[in-house]
């Protein structure tokens, strides 16, 4: 990525300074500067103030409550983690964060649970939890399901989405809401049967 932004950004150096366009690309440059710094305290407030409220939530006892009515669909999608096992309270976290569009929120959570399902590799190695075996340094069936329910993660408000659309003049920020929501969902109930469906064809395999 770092090579094919660098490569963008000097093929449109070049373009501009042969095309006579210099002063407006380094006017375009300052704006732009001025543009990420407005946004970036924009973005500040708005995570501060939704990473508080889960603080809230969690000291609350919210998310923990929240946490256990999701043990069913956790199961369903992650039915070889054993139910005690110390991946499913940041999988329900990471998931309740994405679902309120908290993506700063949510990747934490999601660091820890796929360190936590990397712990679960190791035991079954040793084994001292069921489920299939991996070689180190091979995803397991869990951390594929987690990585494409984390990528198409059903939210509710897409709080990134509407704070973009405020800081660059949008009258009604907050349009988008309904749209997300169906879009979303689409991609979770596909996330979901590609799952599935790769977990039907494995079994078959065996």
């Amino acid at each position: 990525m770092n090579y094919l932004w660098a490569g963008m950004i000097a093929v449109g150096i070049l373009f501009g300074a042969f095309g006579g366009k210099m002063p407006e690309i380094t006017n375009a440059a300052l704006e732009s500067a001025k543009d990420a710094v407005t946004l970036c305290i924009t973005m500040m407030g708005v995570m501060s103030f939704w990473t508080g409220l889960m603080e809230i939530a969690t000291r609350a006892g919210i998310i923990e409550m929240a946490s256990k009515k999701m043990r069913p669909l956790i199961r369903f999608l992650f039915p070889q983690i054993p139910p005690g096992h110390k991946a499913n309270a940041p999988i329900c976290m990471n998931f309740i964060a994405n679902f309120l569009g908290l993506g700063w929120a949510a990747t934490p959570a999601g660091l820890k649970a796929m360190g936590a399902l990397s712990d679960l590799e190791k035991e079954r190695r040793e084994k001292r939890a069921p489920g299939p075996i991996r070689k180190p340094g091979v995803a397991s069936n869990e951390m594929c399901t987690f990585l494409i329910m984390n990528i198409s993660s059903l939210q509710l408000i897409p709080v990134n989405v509407i704070a973009y659309r405020s800081q660059y003049g949008s009258v009604n920020p907050a349009a988008i809401v309904g749209a997300g929501i169906v879009a979303t969902a689409v991609s979770t109930a596909v996330a979901v049967a590609f799952c599935k469906g790769m977990e039907w064809i494995k079994n078959e395999e065996k």
